[in-house]
């Protein structure tokens, strides 16, 4: 057998297959071969740039047969033009280093095609050419000389139709003659572009290799960069032995007696492919060894990056909000909610920046009365300078799996509906950020607020409940402030309702008695209004009733509320929204008294708090709270709210001397329930559940139960 390292003497259609299908053996041998021509001698050369203008050189030229037929078309387009000329300021140095050696390539690559057809000569002599550069440098500068070549002659086949210089230049180059066989030529062409496809992919692999940072070539990385080596040197020789291929064809194609390829330089096109491929294949996989290994090392870093900051002083925000909100180095990372336009990290320095942190789940409702009291923040502030805090939205989803179209469309809709900042994408938000916000803050599934001051030092890691109990009030929004408001408070039904209802407030200035009822069967609902009535009527008192519905409102409340309104059995609070504020509101007090540290038996409020989630989380009938003004209230279940109004004559007469809520409430302690079976549906609080809980009841120990609850009504 001929050896490749000879160059042949005549050229035949054998021996040609031949020396096309090297086997790994003729490889290693080649390998030194290659390696004896390289002698780097150190330079630094950054040939990206010059690979993007290649790129959109043979991206331009891709031969077709559609691009023959409408010449002409390709180069008017000025869309095409401005983006071949993106790259230009980048480098113009680089050209003024490289451009001699380019020309020389691109003129032996056209001496050589038209003259011989010693591939492995001529491979070998452009790769003596490129001796002093560096591996990934060798392949870029000749796959720039091959592109010369190949553009001008697809250049003149687009143009010849309409430009006479064009014209004169392609008569010359027997271009023309391509079009009489254009449609028999496709299958050929599309092969061509595949080889060059090939092409690119190894160049960009082998960039791509290049740019691994050094400082992140750890024993795994240095494995795989190793082990690439062993086959760059042969991938580099393949692909330049490709170029001149692919040259040798459409230098062929110019001449009128070479029309056709053969059907032997056709498998040679196609062996070529299926080889550039399988190298490309290999060479990918070590890379992505080492972008895993890398992606690792960063991610690592990252997180132990954010711990950093957060523990150590600083300045102002700036250095934790970008290290959170912007750490890919986007220039314009946040939405401005009211004009919807991009802006950079820095509108946030120095000013106290709540984060709200969520998934795509966040309720509608959640989003609502966060608006108000966001609005209401700004209203109580005369300008910019003035307002309290500023809100962003940090949508927390894992940055591994894309944003599908209805992911993409659910997010534009929140964004939309919000008026404060938003982040622009949830893709902002890296792996390390992600691990950081769930194990240093502890977020699980519900929306947590973290409050950072102007020193970027977290001052409360979730402050949503404050703000659900309080809004505004709880400003700045400390734990201290937290633990202030709680002491100076109550549990009082003015403050159970607070502003959620107008009406209600009404009322209770002007100490009425009042009822407040939840549960969700409407049966029971109509028994105990209607028994709520008679016993007014007996005792000669106006009562008001509000129907509060249940925790997780459904379509079932909706329809209760619909049937109260229409019958007109009581007052409902407003809408669901209203609903869900008055229930989230009582979770927040249980969520807060916790997390203060608080929520013991010894405490009335958080009994008192535990009494009214253990009715709600009851099965079967209803639950009744009577109070009146601001200072008293009682309450029992449903079925032991209504024995006791049908029991009117055994406490009318305390009426007169104890007053009706009193009255009531000795009822109750009269008339103990012989059995209860009380159960308490916690608020998910993200691992800080209590390890024991006792019944508001009777104050035994309950027992422990894990509880996975799905309902889509």
């Amino acid at each position: 057998m001929e050896s490749i390292l000879e160059p042949a003497t005549k050229m035949q259609q054998s021996d040609r297959g031949i020396r096309l299908s090297f086997s790994t053996s003729n490889d290693g041998l080649m390998l030194k071969q290659i390696q004896a021509v390289h002698v780097p001698d150190g330079r630094a050369i950054d040939v990206r740039p010059l690979l993007h203008i290649v790129e959109d050189i043979l991206s331009f030229a891709a031969p077709s047969g559609d691009a023959i037929v409408e010449t002409g078309k390709q180069a008017t387009g000025t869309e095409a033009f401005q983006h071949q000329t993106n790259y230009q300021t980048n480098i113009t140095d680089m050209l003024e280093t490289l451009s001699f050696l380019i020309d020389r390539i691109s003129i032996e690559m056209a001496r050589k095609c038209s003259e011989t057809r010693e591939e492995h000569a001529t491979t070998m002599s452009i790769l003596s050419m490129v001796s002093n550069y560096p591996w990934d440098a060798k392949l870029v500068i000749a796959l720039s000389a091959f592109a010369v070549n190949y553009g001008e002659f697809w250049l003149l086949a687009q143009c010849y139709t309409s430009n006479q210089l064009a014209k004169n230049l392609a008569i010359l180059k027997q271009v023309p003659g391509i079009l009489q066989h254009s449609t028999m030529l496709k299958s050929r062409f599309d092969t061509i572009k595949d080889l060059i496809t090939a092409m690119l992919d190894i160049a960009k692999c082998l960039v791509e290799f290049k740019e691994i940072p050094s400082n992140y070539v750890t024993e795994d990385v240095a494995a795989a960069v190793s082990a690439a080596m062993d086959h760059i040197p042969v991938a580099i020789y393949w692909t330049i032995r490709s170029m001149l291929a692919t040259a040798s064809q459409i230098t062929g194609l110019s001449g009128s007696e070479n029309e056709f390829l053969s059907s032997l330089e056709s498998w040679e096109l196609s062996s070529s492919v299926h080889k550039l491929s399988t190298m490309h294949s290999h060479l990918v996989g070590l890379l992505a060894i080492c972008h895993k290994q890398i992606d690792e090392r960063k991610f690592i870093e990252a997180y132990q990056n954010l711990q950093y900051l957060f523990n150590a002083a600083q300045i102002d925000n700036i250095k934790v909000l970008k290290a959170l909100i912007n750490p890919k180095d986007d220039p314009l990372p946040l939405v401005d909610g009211t004009n919807k336009k991009r802006v950079s990290v820095d509108v946030l320095r120095k000013r106290n920046v709540l984060l709200l942190i969520s998934d795509l789940d966040i309720l509608q409702d959640e989003v609502v009365i966060l608006q108000q009291i966001y609005e209401e923040s700004r209203r109580q502030s005369n300008s910019l300078d003035q307002n309290p805090y500023e809100l962003v939205w940090l949508p927390v989803l894992d940055s591994s799996v894309s944003l599908s179209k209805i992911k993409q469309r659910i997010f534009e809709n929140l964004t939309a509906t919000m008026t404060w900042f938003t982040l622009r994408h949830p893709s902002l938000l890296n792996r390390a950020v992600f691990k950081f916000i769930k194990e240093e803050w502890g977020f699980e599934q519900k929306p947590i607020v973290v409050v950072l001051d102007p020193q970027g030092r977290v001052t409360c890691s979730n402050a949503i409940h404050m703000m659900w109990i309080w809004g505004n009030l709880a400003f700045p929004f400390t734990i201290a402030k937290e633990d202030a408001l709680f002491e100076a408070e109550t549990l009082t039904l003015d403050f159970l309702v607070d502003g959620i209802d107008p009406v209600i407030l009404k009322w209770i200035s002007e100490e009425r008695f009042i009822f407040l009822y939840g549960g969700e069967d409407i049966e029971w609902i109509r028994n105990f209004t209607h028994t709520v009535k008679t016993a007014a009527r007996a005792c000669g008192i106006a009562m008001e009733m509000v129907y509060v519905g249940k925790r997780n409102p459904k379509e079932n409340i909706r329809r209760n509320m619909a049937i109260i309104n229409e019958e007109k059995l009581s007052h409902c609070l407003p809408d669901i929204t209203a609903i869900w504020y008055f229930w989230i509101r009582i979770e927040s007090m249980w969520n807060s008294k916790h997390q203060l540290g608080k929520a013991d038996e010894n405490d009335p409020t958080t009994q008192e708090i535990m009494t009214l989630l253990s009715y709600d989380g009851g099965e079967g009938y209803g639950w009744a709270l009577l109070g009146k003004g601001s200072t008293e209230f009682t309450k029992a279940r449903g079925t032991t709210f209504l024995t006791c109004l049908s029991d009117y004559n055994l406490w009318a007469e305390d009426v007169q001397t104890k007053g009706l809520v009193s009255a009531i409430h000795d009822y109750f302690l009269q008339n103990p329930t012989p059995h209860h079976c009380n159960r308490l549906v916690l608020p998910a609080t993200a691992s800080r559940l209590p390890e024991m809980v006792t019944c508001s009841e009777c104050r035994r120990t309950m027992e422990r139960y894990i509880l996975y609850h799905c309902c889509d009504e």
